[in-house]
């Protein structure tokens, strides 16, 4: 018996115009703090975990794409992926990271610095994008923080990917550094 399937069962597609429309536009990059709000406010208000389980597009991507590809060995990650160090190690990087995308944004708003129209995949190599910033009459501080969050968003998509291929679909729901704030949330709203 097949099960018919809901409008959630097709949030994966998110992921995907996420990427494709911050390609053609940097800007669009905005719409991926949606995935950095809402965990949390589900969180805080809901004390759960409801939007990585049920809303979370990368998930679902990281689910799917092996069903109909058969694209991952299926495997268990090895115990140091797993571990809650490298979960929390993970998210205080990955943090970092983020208040580094807002310090460099801060630095082209007061002047201090010119727009970089390039991504930074995987936190080292510089790729130029500047095709993808048109819309010149936005605050360049805007497409700074753009163009970084972009880097950050693929780049945990990439490693959020290769993860999928080597070990099990979700490997990468484990150490998501969104997931783990959720968990800690969480762990606060409901002790006692």
């Amino acid at each position: 018996m097949k099960k018919n399937k809901s409008w959630l069962d097709y949030l994966w597609l998110w992921t995907i115009i996420y990427f494709v429309l911050g390609f053609f536009n940097i800007l669009f990059a905005w719409l991926g703090m949606i995935d950095f709000i809402l965990p949390l406010l589900f969180a805080i208000f809901g004390g759960n975990k409801f939007f990585c389980n049920k809303l979370c597009g990368r998930g679902q991507l990281f689910s799917m794409l092996p069903k109909k590809f058969k694209c991952s060995t299926g495997k268990t990650a090895p115990g140091w992926l797993l571990s809650r160090y490298f979960k929390y190690g993970f998210l205080a990087f990955f943090m970092i990271m983020f208040m580094n995308i807002i310090y460099q944004s801060w630095l082209v708003f007061g002047g201090a610095k010119s727009l970089n129209e390039s991504i930074k995949l995987f936190w080292t190599f510089n790729i130029p994008f500047h095709w993808a910033y048109t819309a010149k009459n936005f605050p360049e501080w805007s497409a700074q923080f753009a163009f970084g969050f972009y880097s950050l968003m693929l780049t945990s998509a990439l490693i959020g990917l290769i993860v999928m291929m080597l070990y099990r679909p979700r490997t990468w729901c484990v150490f998501c550094p969104m997931g783990t704030m959720t968990q800690i949330i969480c762990r606060y709203k409901n002790r006692g």
